[in-house]
């Protein structure tokens, strides 16, 4: 497992990589939920995500002879874009494996990294696909249960904190669980006490499903407007330290997601993709618990969004 000392120094390896996003202060969000609330707006993070601090660490850690052989992972967009843009910073191919449904945007922002897209007939079946571009001699990056894209995830909590010691919950998105892990490491090493709570889509459930199971459990299903969180199981590594470190993985239906995208866009004017907007759709719809005076901070955790589709929420 990783510590704080893995998260600092993942730190000041990808600083020169990454933005330092703003810490943000809503107070209309605050109002609905009864407590000073704050928005981490990673949305505006280098690739439109967080995945550059995980994906940039990892990748700076391979042998150089892993790098020369080219890297493969899959994902359904912001994953693979980082991981694109950290190969191409230093020399190395990349392959992403990515479902057919996945975002044109997304698809198309993923080739300007320079990376080759071949793809899946969805989310479940991109790992036998990711097996056989392994064959070919590959390394396989995990894009989110791999223990340096976690510790390069923790980074964000590590901001937050400096910009807000006082902070008491902090609410993210869950897909495999990279960003939540990081995050709760961080945060709970330094300050003891904080809660750290996930919000995942009902229609892609991998990490509650994981936790009520005490073990991985694939996703047999998947159908949410969250692409970003639609993982197809959570992480081995991810699920350990959820178990040990979250406070609790809520579930919320689409139409609450949608809500946070609807809030973001008109009263944070903030463009924020469906799984950028989970941690504030559930806020905003009580499903997470805040006690009066607590200092909550959602994370705004991308904003890569089809205009089409955020022309279709924002009308609904």
């Amino acid at each position: 497992m990783i510590s704080i000392d893995d998260v600092r120094r993942a730190r000041e390896v990808v600083a020169p990589h990454i933005y330092r996003t703003p810490l943000l202060s809503s107070r209309q969000l605050g109002e609905r939920i009864g407590a000073p609330a704050y928005l981490k707006a990673e949305s505006l993070q280098r690739t439109g995500s967080f995945k550059p601090r995980g994906a940039v660490f990892a990748v700076a850690n391979m042998p150089p002879e892993e790098r020369r052989r080219g890297i493969v992972t899959m994902s359904a967009g912001n994953a693979a874009q980082a991981i694109a843009y950290a190969g191409r910073a230093v020399g190395a191919s990349v392959v992403v494996v990515m479902p057919q449904a996945a975002p044109r945007t997304k698809v198309e922002a993923t080739r300007a990294q320079g990376a080759e897209v071949r793809f899946a007939a969805d989310m479940t079946m991109l790992m036998p696909i990711v097996r056989s571009v392994e064959a070919e001699g590959r390394r396989f990056l995990h894009p989110f249960d791999d223990l340096d894209m976690i510790a390069g995830h923790g980074t964000l909590a590590v901001e937050v904190l400096e910009d807000l010691p006082e902070a008491d919950v902090i609410v993210v998105g869950v897909g495999g669980g990279g960003l939540i892990s990081g995050i709760a490491v961080a945060a709970t090493a330094l300050r003891p006490g904080i809660r750290v709570v996930g919000v995942e889509p009902e229609g892609a459930p991998a990490m509650r499903l994981a936790l009520d199971a005490g073990r991985v459990v694939p996703v047999e299903r998947i159908s949410t407007i969250a692409d970003a969180l639609a993982a197809p199981f959570a992480g081995q590594n991810t699920l350990e330290i959820v178990r040990r470190l979250v406070d609790d993985v809520v579930l919320v239906p689409d139409e609450v997601i949608a809500e946070g995208v609807r809030f973001l866009a008109s009263r944070a004017r903030l463009v924020a993709e469906p799984g950028g907007a989970a941690a504030t759709g559930a806020l905003l719809a009580g499903r997470v618990r805040v006690r009066p005076g607590e200092h909550v901070v959602a994370v705004v955790s991308g904003g890569n969004i089809d205009l089409s589709l955020l022309a279709e929420l924002s009308s609904a």
